[in-house]
């Protein structure tokens, strides 16, 4: 966990997992990075948050594509936990976890979870519920609404969820980068 800049209650937060994911970014912003996965991200989120109060949590990074066709940068409408099972949870204890969070009226669906997301036969399993994936967007949003901060989830597309995933991830995250930082730059 690293946080650079100071946060203020009138400036949002950005939120990375990996250093090459923010690597272009020059915003003037403060910038919480997280490390990768759920657990690193939920903690680096709300340790901060029990500190300090952004007006809102901006959560960039990459994701995989989960459907055919699917390029570019995505604000996220709704993130699913992939690797949670919520209805056993909720049928042995009579409580819903892990539910869904609805994050904007547009945009496809990220599913999170700690598995890279590397092989066909999981990409399509995920494909039925979600069209894109990544290892930390449900924890920041849980984190975030948690603390009541407001959070948008804002992925670009690094690589087809498959076989050569880890690959194309490597040969893609700067152009990713590139085009997350111009996301910022555009809309904050």
């Amino acid at each position: 966990m690293r946080l650079s800049g100071i946060v203020t209650p009138d400036r949002p937060l950005i939120v990375v997992a990996a250093d090459e994911e923010a690597a272009h970014l020059q915003t003037g912003l403060p910038v919480l990075l997280t490390g990768i996965g759920k657990v690193n991200a939920a903690v680096a989120v709300a340790a901060v948050l029990a500190v300090h109060r952004p007006s809102e949590i901006i959560n960039l990074g990459t994701a995989g594509a989960l459907r055919p066709g699917l390029r570019g940068t995505h604000e996220i409408s709704r993130v699913i936990q992939h690797d949670l099972d919520g209805e056993a949870i909720e049928e042995l204890t009579g409580r819903p976890t892990g539910v869904p969070i609805d994050l904007a009226a547009e945009g496809p669906v990220l599913a999170t979870g700690d598995k890279f997301v590397s092989t066909t036969e999981l990409r399509d399993l995920l494909a039925r519920r979600a069209d894109l994936a990544d290892m930390e967007g449900y924890a920041v949003a849980a984190a975030a609404r948690a603390a009541g901060v407001g959070v948008r989830l804002v992925k670009h597309v690094s690589d087809e969820a498959s076989e050569g995933a880890a690959t194309t991830w490597k040969d893609e995250v700067d152009a990713c980068a590139r085009d997350l930082a111009a996301w910022v730059a555009t809309h904050l």
